[in-house]
This record gives structure tokens, C-alpha cells and sequence, in this order.
């Protein structure tokens, strides 16, 4: 991992105290010990914003509960203020994507529910929630039910509940991702003016995060997380505070930068950084023995109707665009769009170079094709280059009834996964295998089954 620094930039102010650190963590599920995170280094200190950036299936949210007390690690261990942390972290409180209200209590009282492990009096809780809910703009709300506020009050409500514990530090687990773009953009400026007048009972924030605008806009340091197993590419130094609205060269060239290290997800960032930066200092590299690879890919988070609009989009265009013009042009988070490019570069659809995106013949074809013939490629590619869809084939073969269990699927990918991370593949699989023809699935009986018509071996 390398720490780098943007030209023209003031550093942040980094000798706070540290309050709190991952030290050499790592993290494994199942019997295989499939890595989710690899010899992660991170240490907040006081008077930071830190954004964790990188993307999804990263193990970023992973990371979080584990700094959190959630969670233990599976190696390593988290300090906090020097000390090992044993249990939940009490010095730490969460906002997380969802908004997690309880719906038949009122604002005050999902507000005031923070405070219940405390030794606190009713009355003194009950003032405590109230100054919460005034300084996060709620003042009003108190006896309003969850059903009759809209997602960014539902949100301010999540933010009130975990200022009201005056917790040292806060986490931000995709806050805003589930809010639409006004009402999201809103809720930053106001984050961001409470923490730049130190508003809010904390002293450190770690916002994970997809967003690179977000990044940008909030964080004092940016540090960019690669994924298979997460671990930590690179950290930057954010913008001075107020410059980061300003839309100027400075701006542009952090953003630009972030683009090129997600866009090129297996280069070493410090080598791809080499002529952009001022200063760049290589960390010795760790090995990671005794952790095997994971059986399967992680499959982008994309479906089957996007993936194949994007091969389309692609060929109206000329066959390729640049990162940054697809996402402006398509309207779409950089996340969203590195998915979708991670899908088509997997199935051999399309190629990233130099965050251009080239439509490769394949894709061409594919694009051209009529959707007999899209289907027919799709299923072909798709069981070249999927292990996991060549698993369930495979499996579905070898099965007297040509069924198999999504319980055991699952059962499978988690050896490789966390329960939500193999669910969520799960569900990418069965869009995927599904449009190829390759199987049908029947949610209610959570059970797989061959298609007989379009039946091809997972040998090819």
C-alpha cells in the first residue's frame, strides 16, 4: 500500500491522537478460509474525515463492522487508543444504508433508543434526543412515525440516533446511496457544515463510500480499496475543505486520479500514479500464505438487462468510450458503470484500456446478433468464462432429476463469502444463467433446474 500525495495540495492534519485502528486485519469465512479481507492497515485520528472508497463486494462494509466491534476479525486485531479492542466498540456509532427505524415507535423514541445501555435518567435522555433531533434539523418531527417521513428524513432520523450517544467516532456505511440525488446532495452539505464547524459530539469520521464525487467532496484522506480479498491499494490526500465544491483543475485531476486506480483494478496504484504525483513510497509487500483462493469469481453486481443495453450502448457509440464520458453520458455513479465494465470485460464482451472501454469482437457480435443469437453467444461465453455457472451446470448434469438445491448453493458460495456478499451472488447467477437459458429456478420451491431445450455441458 502507498501513500501519495496530490501536487498543489496542503496536507491534512494527521498528528492528531489515534483514536482508532485496524492493525494487520484480515478476515476468512469458511472451512477453505476464502479471504474477504487481506493484512488491512487503517487508523483514524482525531480531527479526520476519512472516506473508504472502492467497490462493491470489496469487503468495505466488512472492514467497518469489524473496526465497529461487530464482528471479529479473523487475524489481527483493532486498537482503540492504542489498546485492543475486546466486544462491541462503545466509543463507535454507525449510520448505516438502511434506514433501520423501529416503525411503531415515533422519532423521538427511535432517537431516544440509543441512549437505553446508558446511565442515563429518562429525563435526561429524553432532553439528550431532543438536542439530537434539533441539531440534525428534525425539530418538529419528534412525534412523527417513520411511515410519514420520506428517505431523507428517515435518513436524518439514522444520523440523530447515533449523534446522540456522543460517540468519538462515526461510521457512515453508504449513507446517502439509497437516497435520490437532491435529496442525497442535501444531507452531504449539511455533514459537511456540521463537521466543519465541529457541530457534532464526534472527533473522527469514516464514511464508506462508492461514490468518488462523494470522496472528494467530503474527505480529508481517501483511502481506495481493491477487492479479492479487500485490502488497501492506496490512501490520498483529500482537497482543503474550501476547495472542495470548487470545480476547478485541482478537483478534476483528484478525481481523474481515483478514476485511473478503480479503472485498473489489478495495476499497482503507485506504479499507475508514478507521473500524476508528487511523492509515492511503496509499503513492503505482505504475502498472504495459509489463505487459499476463492473457488469462483465475484460476479459484478450488474443484471442481465443492463449488461446487455451497456454491449448495446457501446455499439451505437462505435464500439468505445472513455470512463468518464460513459458516465456522464448514461448518467450513472462511477460504481455502477466499473461494474457494468468488470461484467463485460469478464465474459470477454469488452476491454478497459486506459479507461477507455473497446467492444471486442465478441461483444460486437453480440451487439449485432438477433436475441436468438445474443441468448445462444451469451450461453456459450457465459459457461467458458463463469466458474460458478459451470458449477451449477455441472451439478445440475450429474443430478437424477436434473435439480438442484439453492441451499446448496448458497451453503457453497459461503465457504467464499459472507451470507449477504453469496446471496447477493446467488441472485446474479440466477439472472445471468436464467437469460442464457441454462436453467430455470423456482424461488418458492429454492430449487434449480436444467433446461432440457438449450441443454449444454458445463464442458463446453
Amino acid at each position: 500500500m502507498a501513500t501519495l500525495a496530490v501536487p498543489a495540495l496542503t496536507p491534512p492534519p494527521r498528528g492528531g491522537e489515534s483514536l482508532l485502528a485496524a492493525d494487520d486485519v484480515r478476515k476468512y469465512y469458511g472451512d477453505d478460509r476464502s479471504p474477504v479481507l487481506d493484512h488491512v492497515n487503517l487508523e483514524l485520528r482525531d480531527g479526520e474525515f476519512v472516506a473508504l472508497l472502492g467497490p462493491s463486494g470489496s469487503g468495505k462494509s466488512t472492514l467497518l463492522r469489524i473496526m465497529a466491534g461487530l464482528m471479529p476479525p479473523s487475524e489481527g486485531r483493532v486498537l482503540v487508543h492504542g489498546e485492543p479492542l475486546q466486544g462491541p466498540n462503545p466509543q463507535v456509532a454507525v449510520v448505516f444504508q438502511s434506514f433501520a427505524l423501529f416503525p411503531w415507535l415515533t422519532v423521538l423514541d427511535n432517537v431516544e433508543l440509543g441512549l437505553l445501555a446508558t446511565p442515563l435518567l429518562p429525563a435526561e435522555r429524553h432532553a439528550r434526543a431532543e438536542q439530537a433531533i434539533e441539531l440534525i434539523g428534525l425539530a418538529g418531527y419528534e412525534e412523527a412515525f417513520p411511515k410519514e417521513l420520506s428517505g431523507g428524513m428517515k435518513q436524518r432520523v439514522g444520523f440523530a440516533r447515533a449523534l446522540v450517544v456522543h460517540p468519538e467516532v462515526l461510521f457512515l456505511d453508504e449513507p446517502f446511496s439509497a437516497l435520490d440525488v437532491l435529496t442525497a446532495e442535501n444531507l452531504r452539505a449539511e455533514l459537511q457544515e456540521l463537521w466543519a464547524e465541529r457541530s457534532i459530539p464526534t472527533r473522527a469520521v469514516l464514511i464508506v463510500t462508492h461514490n468518488i464525487e462523494e470522496a472528494v467532496t467530503l474527505a480529508d484522506r481517501i483511502v481506495v480499496f481493491g477487492a479479492n480479498p479487500g485490502h488497501v491499494r492506496v490512501e490520498l490526500r483529500g482537497l482543503p475543505a474550501a476547495e472542495r465544491h470548487v470545480k476547478n483543475a485541482t478537483r478534476a485531476h483528484l478525481v481523474d486520479t481515483i478514476y485511473q486506480i478503480m479503472t485498473n483494478p489489478d495495476q499497482d496504484a503507485a506504479a499507475l500514479l508514478e507521473q500524476r504525483l508528487m511523492a509515492a513510497s511503496q509499503a513492503p509487500g505482505r504475502t498472504t500464505g495459509g489463505v487459499r483462493a476463492r473457488r469462483y469469481q465475484t460476479l459484478p453486481d450488474v443484471s442481465i438487462d443492463d449488461l446487455t443495453g451497456f454491449v448495446q450502448y457501446l455499439a451505437t457509440v462505435g464500439g468505445r468510450g472513455h470512463v468518464h464520458e460513459l458516465s456522464r453520458d448514461l448518467q450513472m455513479r462511477a460504481d455502477d458503470l466499473l461494474a457494468l465494465v468488470e461484467a463485460t470485460d469478464l465474459l470477454g464482451l469488452a476491454d478497459l484500456q486506459n479507461r477507455t472501454v473497446l467492444l471486442t469482437p465478441t461483444g460486437q457480435r453480440f451487439a449485432d446478433a438477433d436475441l436468438d443469437e445474443e441468448k445462444a453467444l451469451f450461453r456459450q461465453i457465459a459457461i467458458e468464462q463463469i466458474s460458478l455457472l459451470r458449477y451449477i451446470v455441472r451439478e445440475l448434469e450429474t443430478s437424477p432429476t436434473h435439480t438442484l438445491e439453492a441451499e446448496r448453493v448458497l451453503d457453497d458460495l459461503e465457504h467464499s463469502f459472507s451470507s449477504e456478499e453469496a446471496r447477493r451472488q446467488f441472485e446474479t447467477v440466477v439472472d445471468w444463467g436464467r437469460y442464457a437459458e441454462l436453467f430455470s429456478y423456482d424461488d418458492i420451491a429454492g430449487e434449480l433446474r436444467l433446461d432440457e431445450e438449450h441443454r449444454i455441458t458445463a464442458d463446453g
